[in-house]
């Protein structure tokens, strides 16, 4: 039995729109926290929150750990995890939505 056969068209698309949106989140903290060591242009704190916000909490989170970054700034800690518990709220909503249809 394919697992992929399980969802709908919809479905699929929102979970590789989730899985890129995370890896992308993730990839941005990465790159932030190098060139915050080299002392090089960064990435805007408004784009990390932005990515967050769009639904890549959970790669912001992790990136967050992962390089250690971030982890001081009020916004960030309790922030990320605040979009992250928003954000479970509208996929479980979309996702009901979606079957529903």
């Amino acid at each position: 039995m394919n697992l992929i056969s399980n969802f709908n068209n919809r479905e699929i698309f929102l979970l590789v729109y989730l899985i890129s949106i995370n890896l992308i989140s993730f990839i941005l903290f990465g790159i932030d926290k190098n060139k915050a060591e080299k002392k090089e242009w960064r990435i805007s704190e408004a784009s990390l929150l932005l990515t967050s916000i769009l639904g890549g909490s959970i790669g912001s989170l992790i990136g967050m750990v992962a390089f250690k970054h971030k982890l001081s700034k009020k916004k960030f800690y309790i922030g990320i995890p605040c979009i992250l518990v928003l954000n479970k709220i509208i996929e479980l909503i979309i996702f009901n939505n979606i079957r529903v249809k």
